[in-house]
């Protein structure tokens, strides 16, 4: 007679669908993929990451990191913010079974009304990161900030505000 098996650690099976719905946000955009831009996640706080990569370089003489791509990420990084947090809603009240979340089946992505990037310094040639807050969110309108470093979070390298229309406006 086998033992019976121990019953899913309760605490490890939320974080699993969590860590699931995130996949699927991110994996829905493949932007995010090419870019190579990942997320940490903490609960409910997400850091972006921007591993180094040689095509991100725009000016090899210094070098630097493109500034389209400083926006793009900073973008992608307010994008996903605002969705997580319209996601974990869903998730936390059990309105949205992560076993079902594909990038098809997701709720729509906010869409971009205006985003303004400030270059504070160069992006080195090393590893990136962002975290983004909801500054304000509504049923039509969100405002996001957004905020890059690298070494030091102390130092940004760059900061941007986007304004997003929310889906089902």
């Amino acid at each position: 007679m086998t033992p019976p098996r121990p019953a899913p650690d309760p605490v490890q099976v939320v974080k699993q669908r969590r860590d699931a719905a995130l996949a699927a946000l991110v994996d829905g955009v493949p932007y995010i993929g090419f870019l190579g831009i990942r997320f940490d996640r903490r609960g409910d706080e997400l850091t972006a990451l921007l591993p180094f990569d040689a095509k991100l370089i725009g000016n090899p003489d210094l070098p630097a990191i493109h500034g389209g791509v400083t926006a793009a990420f900073l973008e992608v990084a307010a994008i996903v913010e605002l969705s997580w947090t319209l996601l974990w809603e869903e998730l936390e009240q059990g309105r949205i079974d992560p076993a079902h979340l594909r990038p098809e089946t997701l709720p729509r992505l906010p869409k971009t009304i205006g985003f303004t990037t400030d270059y504070l310094r160069s992006g080195l040639p090393r590893d990136a990161y962002a975290r983004a807050r909801v500054a304000r969110s509504g049923r039509r309108f969100a405002s996001v900030r957004v905020e890059a470093w690298q070494d030091n979070r102390d130092r940004p390298f760059a900061h941007a505000m986007g304004h997003f229309l929310m889906p089902g406006s």
